[in-house]
């Protein structure tokens, strides 16, 4: 059946995030309450790209840009192109520094292109959105959280397990959200530097140790009971021997704010590949990270993506297809 697309633009509000939170290595994240806006309508033909805020001036301005590439994956999956886009992006996450800027723009994308489809829920589900929000990404750590909100947990379903099943569950990724003990209250460090996943991804080893890869099997179960119940116990739960050591001389200035504020006993993480710093307890009176770090404070978002106008059954309204939990 030919696409029929909607008259007007589309808007999208999408969180920034953070992955891993210490030993959650490609699994665990949380969204965080700094956002891009992103607006598209169907043209007459074309591509156009607007882009203020962070980025303006060194993003794409046309089929390149993030959100155009992941929108035209969604209409493929839709079931066809518009012949043209125009889109604005106000974008306040701040671009490679580990708060998933460019989850934020894949999940807009997807979303917007589900909006802008008049029947664009029933042909792309919620549980497909983040299938292929994930495919393109390559990881579901981050875009899990953006379309979730709050505090995710995101796998991977192989096609044997998805068979054995027998529940009409797909290969691909899929998240669970889970509520947040209100103690829990996110400063983010972010720095003047940018950090590339890439580089930080080609500094792991092809092989840990078993003991480390059981360290971290225990404190990403232990953390899940901390961030949703006990925050006591995220100091613990937040300790990681899989990645952040490995990342560190690449990421001098990280490695040592992590360290201070570790020996200030806060529960203090790597935001995704860095080099941003995030921190899931109270911070010591006076703490000062130094010149080169503008310190943030950000409640969880606990919504996720939100379309103008709830065009769409969002995948964090729907317990089942999102894996919602209360």
């Amino acid at each position: 059946m030919p696409l029929s697309f909607v008259s007007g633009p589309t808007r999208v509000r999408v969180p920034a995030t953070s992955a891993n939170l210490g030993p959650g290595f490609d699994a665990l994240g949380l969204a965080l309450a700094l956002h891009d806006d992103v607006t598209a309508r169907v043209t007459s033909g074309g591509c156009r790209v607007e882009v203020t805020g962070e980025g303006a001036g060194e993003l794409p301005d046309d089929e390149t840009h993030l959100v155009v590439r992941a929108m035209r994956a969604a209409f493929d999956v839709l079931g066809g192109q518009p012949t043209g886009l125009a889109i604005e992006c106000v974008n306040r996450i701040p671009q490679a520094r580990g708060l998933g800027s460019s989850s934020a723009a894949i999940v807009a994308g997807v979303q917007l292109a589900r909006a802008l489809v008049t029947d664009g829920g029933q042909r792309l589900d919620d549980a497909g959105a983040l299938r292929l929000a994930a495919d393109i990404e390559g990881h579901p750590d981050n875009v899990a959280p953006c379309l979730l909100g709050g505090f995710t947990i995101a796998w991977t379903e192989s096609a044997a397990a998805a068979t054995a099943m027998r529940t009409g569950v797909l290969p691909g990724a899929r998240a669970v959200s889970l509520p947040i003990a209100p103690d829990v209250q996110p400063v983010v460090f972010v720095p003047g530097e940018r950090g590339l996943t890439s580089v930080a991804r080609a500094a792991l080893p092809a092989d840990v140790p078993h003991r480390d890869a059981a360290f971290n099997a225990a404190r990403s179960a232990l953390l899940v009971h901390a961030i949703t119940t006990d925050p006591g116990l995220l100091f613990t739960a937040t300790e990681d021997r899989l990645h952040q050591g490995y990342r560190a001389s690449g990421m001098p200035a990280t490695a040592a704010l992590l360290v201070a504020l570790r020996e200030a006993g806060v529960a203090a993480v790597v935001s995704g590949a860095g080099p941003t710093v995030l921190a899931l307890s109270a911070l010591p009176a006076g703490f000062a990270p130094g010149m080169d770090w503008t310190a943030h404070r950000l409640p969880v978002d606990m919504v996720g993506a939100q379309v103008a106008g709830g065009r769409l059954g969002h995948a964090e309204r729907d317990p089942v297809a999102a894996g919602r939990k209360s």
